[in-house]
């Protein structure tokens, strides 16, 4: 068993092999300066004016958190109470609202949660997510999965910094109303709610009519796509019995080596140098995140996003896509070991099973010819998977890193979260591009409201 405080683990030697040593090293330097740029912006010890905006305080939150005892005890204790009084959450938001509350869920919860028992889910309630798009049929298949179990308690759970997204907001009236004929009580429905939004909203303003008191409030300056571990983030993984302690701390534990380790021993830093110095020289615009589990699909969905909106400005900027692997080495694997040269690939893989590991049995007819791998585990043909895998794209110069993560769990997790977002950030220093901020869905919102008459 490895130690339950092991931080993930960045291999990049497979694609040493194929990158340039001189133009990485040349990276490394810039990227050095960088994070000291990054790193007094954070301590806000000098009067920078980098970026505007400059959502920096993502960057120590985790450790400023876990010092602010009053306000983890309010989340953790709003959320032992949904948990214990709901059986259905409806968690209804948007982008980094709901993606990065969903890439917790997905790995840290049963992959078949809401189709367990109560007690099979350790007395958590069942979770949808909503709010994220304008479906009319995903809207009322909820519904009316909600309407069939009339003994049963749901709450809405809602998220939106600005409190005007519209289609979170246009979600929360509908499911609002179905709250309101359930519960018929005006107190119940307040009782009903949570609210994670800014200091100043329109969905603070709705909150405070209906007389809900699970108001919390988004640090300014950290951005949806920064926030998973904020209240948005750990309010639902408190609802869902998660430690939301342990996932701070392991978020605190990468930043600190963030901001002391050198290169070569720097997860985040080194995985900024790659994905630099594959665009910059080699012309790979393309980074590949392949999770080696289908419970990472959704932390790969949330990093598409945290990449394409931090990076993907001025003409600039990879585009992020995500594979599930052994599946997608039947779909995409092809393009990525004989298409264009244009892509990072990025394994992420998790060295311990969460459960229990399966033995592959033996037959004594061996008709399908498996009897060879009698005795060995699903892990195991798994990682003959990622090396044989590995092997093919070396063989063809194709560059591959492994993020390795102990197990799976809310400190490796806390982790990993924090890398990710530490090493877009730190491309972007480096690379002159504002890693905060999202002019371009800004202008898509703005135009739809144009287009609905107002």
């Amino acid at each position: 068993m490895s130690d339950p405080t092991t931080l993930p683990l960045y291999d990049f030697s497979a694609a040493d092999a194929v990158l340039d040593a001189n133009a990485r090293a040349g990276v490394v330097d810039r990227l050095m300066d960088a994070r000291t740029r990054l790193c007094q912006d954070a301590e806000g010890s000098t009067a920078s004016d980098t970026f505007d905006p400059l959502d920096i305080d993502f960057v120590d939150w985790p450790t400023r958190l876990l010092e602010n005892e009053a306000e983890l005890t309010r989340i953790e204790q709003t959320g032992t109470e949904f948990r214990e009084q709901a059986d259905e959450i409806v968690l209804l938001g948007i982008g980094g609202s709901s993606m990065g509350p969903r890439a917790l869920f997905s790995a840290l919860c049963d992959p078949l949660h809401n189709e367990r028992s109560r007690g099979d889910r350790h007395n958590a309630p069942r979770i949808y997510f909503e709010g994220d798009n304008l479906d009319n049929n995903s809207l009322v298949a909820l519904l009316d999965r909600l309407a069939q179990f009339s003994d049963q308690k749901w709450r809405l759970l809602v998220t939106s910094k600005s409190g005007s997204t519209i289609e979170t907001a246009l979600s929360l009236r509908v499911f609002l109303a179905a709250l309101e004929s359930r519960q018929g009580d005006p107190q119940q429905v307040g009782e009903s709610l949570a609210v994670v939004t800014g200091a100043q909203s329109l969905l603070r303003d709705l909150a405070t009519e209906l007389g809900c008191e699970n108001i919390f409030t988004l640090p300014e300056g950290i951005g949806g796509r920064f926030s998973v571990l904020t209240s948005v983030g750990l309010l639902p993984a408190s609802i869902l019995g998660l430690n939301v302690r342990k996932l701070l701390e392991g978020a605190a534990a990468m930043t600190r080596v963030f901001r002391e380790a050198d290169a070569g021993h720097n997860p985040a830093l080194d995985h900024a140098a790659t994905c630099i110095t594959a665009e910059e020289h080699h012309g790979m615009t393309v980074r590949v995140l392949s999770v080696w589990s289908k419970a990472l699909e959704s932390l790969g969905l949330w990093h598409d996003q945290l990449l394409a909106e931090s990076l993907g400005k001025d003409g600039r900027g990879a585009t992020p896509l995500t594979a599930v692997n052994t599946r997608d080495l039947h779909s995409r694997g092809q393009q990525h070991q004989d298409g264009r040269r244009d892509k990072l690939i990025t394994n992420v893989l998790i060295d311990e099973p969460r459960t229990t590991p399966l033995v592959i049995p033996a037959r004594v007819n061996d008709i399908d010819g498996l009897n060879r791998l009698a005795g060995r585990t699903v892990h195991d043909v798994l990682e003959a998977a990622v090396r044989g895998t590995n092997r093919a794209y070396a063989e063809d110069a194709r560059p591959t890193t492994d993020i390795r993560l102990p197990r799976l769990d809310e400190f490796t997790m806390g982790a990993m979260l924090q890398m990710l977002m530490l090493a877009v950030t730190l491309e972007g220093y480096a690379t002159g591009i504002n890693p905060f901020g999202q002019p371009g869905v800004e202008s898509y919102k703005r135009h739809m409201t144009s287009e609905l008459g107002r």
